[in-house]
C-alpha cells in the first residue's frame, strides 16, 4: 500500500496540475491583453526613472548621458512657488476625496431609487455625459459663464449688482469654481462605481427592513452605507495613491493661464510643464514625476495600513 502511494501521488499530482491550468487556460488568454499591456505601459517605463538623476542630454540619449545625483529633485523644492504647488496639489485633492466620495455615493444611492428604466437610463447617461468630455471643451464652457464680456453668469450677476465681475483676474473665486467643475465632470464615474456595488446587495435585506418597519432613511444608514463601505475604502485607498498628482487639464485649461490666478492654480503638474516648456530640461520633469509616484506609493501604503487597523477586510493587501 506504501509503496502504491509512492508511486501514483506524484502522477496524481502532475495529471491535477495539467487539468487546472486546461480549465484555467481560457481565463488566461482572457487576461493576457491586460497584463500585456500593464507590462508595456506600466514596467517597460520604469528604466526611464534614471533620466531623475541625470544630465539628460537628446544627443547622447537616456544611457549615456551623465549622472549628476539629486539636483533635478532641487528645482521643485528651492523654488520660491515650492510651498504654493504642493499645497494647493495637497489640499485640493484632499478636498475632493472626501466631496467626491460623498456625492458619488449619494447619486449612486438616489440613481439606484429610480424604478423607471429608462428613466434610471437617460439619468445615469446624462450625468456620465460630462466625464466623456475633452477639458478643452469644459474649459470653453466654463468661459462661456464666466466671461467678462458675455458670460452668462457675470452679465447675471451685472444686473443684479450693477458691477461687473472679473472672474479671470481674482483668485479668490477659483477655488470654488474649480471644485464645481471637478465634482460636475467626475460624478458620473464615481457613481457609477459605488452603483455596481449597489446593484450587487440582496433586496430580501430590504424586505426585511420594510416588513420591520423601517423607514427609506434607515435603510440606507443600516443597510446600504455598512454594505457599501468596502468599496468606499478601497476606492479611498486607491484614491491616496493619486494625492500628489493634479488633473493637469482641469488646472492649465479651465483658468485659462492666467497668471493671476497662479497662486490658487497652479500645482505640481502645471509648474513643471511651464517650466519644461520655458527650460527644456527633461531631468526636471522626471524628478518631480519620481518624487509624485514615490509619495503616493507612502500615502496608499499608511491609508492600507490604517484601513486594515480598522476593518481588516477591507484593505487591498
Amino acid at each position: 500500500m506504501a509503496s502504491e502511494k509512492k508511486n501514483t501521488s506524484p502522477t496524481g499530482n502532475k495529471k491535477s496540475f495539467g487539468a487546472a491550468f486546461l480549465h484555467w487556460l481560457p481565463f488566461y488568454l482572457m487576461g493576457a491583453p491586460g497584463l500585456i499591456y500593464i507590462f508595456i505601459n506600466n514596467y517597460m517605463p520604469l528604466a526611464g526613472l534614471q533620466i531623475a538623476f541625470k544630465n539628460f542630454n537628446y544627443a547622447k540619449g537616456m544611457w549615456d548621458s551623465p549622472w549628476i545625483g539629486f539636483k533635478n529633485f532641487e528645482f521643485l523644492f528651492k523654488s520660491k512657488d515650492a510651498f504654493i504647488i504642493i499645497r494647493n496639489t495637497l489640499l485640493y485633492n484632499i478636498a475632493w476625496i472626501f466631496i467626491g466620495m460623498v456625492i458619488g455615493v449619494g447619486a449612486a444611492i438616489l440613481l439606484n431609487e429610480v424604478n423607471n428604466k429608462i428613466a434610471k437610463k437617460f439619468y445615469q447617461t446624462a450625468i456620465l455625459l460630462p466625464y466623456l468630455m475633452s477639458m478643452v471643451v469644459i474649459a470653453y464652457l466654463v468661459y462661456a459663464y464666466l466671461s467678462p464680456s458675455s458670460g452668462l453668469i457675470t452679465k447675471g450677476l451685472e444686473h443684479l449688482t450693477g458691477n461687473t465681475i472679473q472672474f479671470y483676474q481674482q483668485p479668490k473665486f477659483w477655488p470654488f469654481i474649480l471644485t464645481f467643475v471637478h465634482e460636475w465632470r467626475g460624478i458620473g464615474f464615481g457613481m457609477i462605481l459605488y452603483l455596481s456595488s449597489l446593484l450587487g446587495i440582496d433586496p430580501g435585506y430590504y424586505e426585511a427592513a420594510s416588513l420591520d418597519g423601517a423607514t427609506k432613511w434607515q435603510q440606507i444608514r443600516l443597510i446600504t452605507i455598512p454594505l457599501l463601505k468596502p468599496t468606499i475604502l478601497m476606492l479611498l485607498i486607491l484614491n491616496m495613491g493619486q494625492i500628489f498628482r493634479s488633473d493637469f487639464g482641469l488646472f492649465y485649461q479651465v483658468p485659462m493661464m492666467q497668471s493671476p490666478l497662479f497662486p490658487v492654480t497652479q500645482t505640481i503638474d502645471t509648474y513643471v510643464y511651464r517650466a519644461l516648456m520655458q527650460l527644456n530640461n527633461v531631468g526636471m520633469s522626471a524628478a518631480a514625476s519620481f518624487i509624485q509616484s514615490v509619495v503616493g506609493f507612502i500615502f496608499i501604503v499608511t491609508a492600507n495600513k490604517i484601513v486594515s487597523k480598522l476593518d481588516e477586510n477591507s484593505s487591498l493587501f
